[in-house]
């Protein structure tokens, strides 16, 4: 269950896309994190971006979310450009971190109803537990956070990360160290906030992850984007390169085509 924190919307979505990054350049000091990144992502489209470590996902995330200022580029959500209207595009985004902590001594009720205020979203009690209920938090909706398991405490991020229905969610690594059923449910959950209208911009190391949840896949290394298109597409595009064939084991996977084009190279 999801609540808007504006008043009445339109009907029906104008078509245009729910971010827009170009010629993104980020640095620090005299290093370059991001090197002319530009990417687009759609209405109700999950947009996984990969790389190694260092490759400048975590970079290109702080400055769309407005936590890092760029050299240069541009970051348009829903159509505004976040610098001249950083107010009205946060309002827009939604974001969980690779590892999210809450207050450890509340419940989850608690922190529902406290991140919801916020947000400015007025939620009963009721509507809450039918939430958590849908979440299958319900049975634990009266234990602390810090009594949580790994996967149950992602799934409460996520849900906090959706309380004000975002347009457009940022998920850094969001299955990162959980066991195969939490990230499957995670999965789904990300696929229904997807079918409901949400877009969806995720990094992740699990190739598995996404060929298997995401529409379109950007490959980022040394601060550029390398490729882009559906995982599919990503495997028939690059199965002849010699840098893939190189290091594939039978018929030629994303993580074949991810290594191939980013080296074997083992990155801090």
């Amino acid at each position: 269950m999801f609540f808007r924190v504006t008043g009445n919307q339109p009907s029906a979505a104008p078509a245009v896309p729910a971010l827009q990054v170009g010629d993104l350049t980020v640095t620090y000091g005299q290093q370059t994190a991001v090197a002319g990144v530009s990417l687009q992502i759609e209405r109700g489209e999950i947009f996984g971006l990969l790389g190694p470590n260092g490759a400048g996902k975590t970079s290109t995330l702080g400055a769309i979310e407005g936590l890092v200022s760029p050299r240069s580029g541009t970051v348009t959500v829903d159509g505004m450009d976040a610098r001249r209207h950083p107010i009205e595009t946060k309002a827009r985004l939604g974001v969980q971190l690779q590892t999210s902590s809450f207050q450890a001594e509340l419940s989850i009720e608690q922190i529902a109803t406290l991140y919801g205020g916020l947000y400015g979203v007025r939620l009963t009690r009721e509507q809450i537990r039918q939430s958590l209920d849908d979440i299958g938090l319900g049975q634990e909706r009266t234990k602390r956070f810090k009594q949580l398991s790994g996967g149950q405490q992602q799934r409460l991020a996520l849900y906090i990360a959706t309380i004000h229905d975002p347009l457009l969610l940022l998920l850094d690594e969001p299955t990162a160290g959980l066991d195969p059923q939490s990230r499957r449910a995670l999965w789904s959950r990300i696929e229904q906030l997807r079918d409901r209208g949400s877009s969806i911009l995720l990094t992740t190391h699990s190739m598995e992850e996404a060929q298997a949840v995401c529409d379109r896949v950007a490959i980022i290394d040394h601060g550029a984007l390398l490729t882009v298109g559906t995982p599919a597409d990503l495997i028939a595009k690059h199965k002849e390169d010699p840098r893939v064939l190189a290091v594939a084991h039978g018929d030629v996977t994303l993580e074949d085509v991810f290594i191939g084009l980013t080296g074997s190279t083992i990155r801090d």
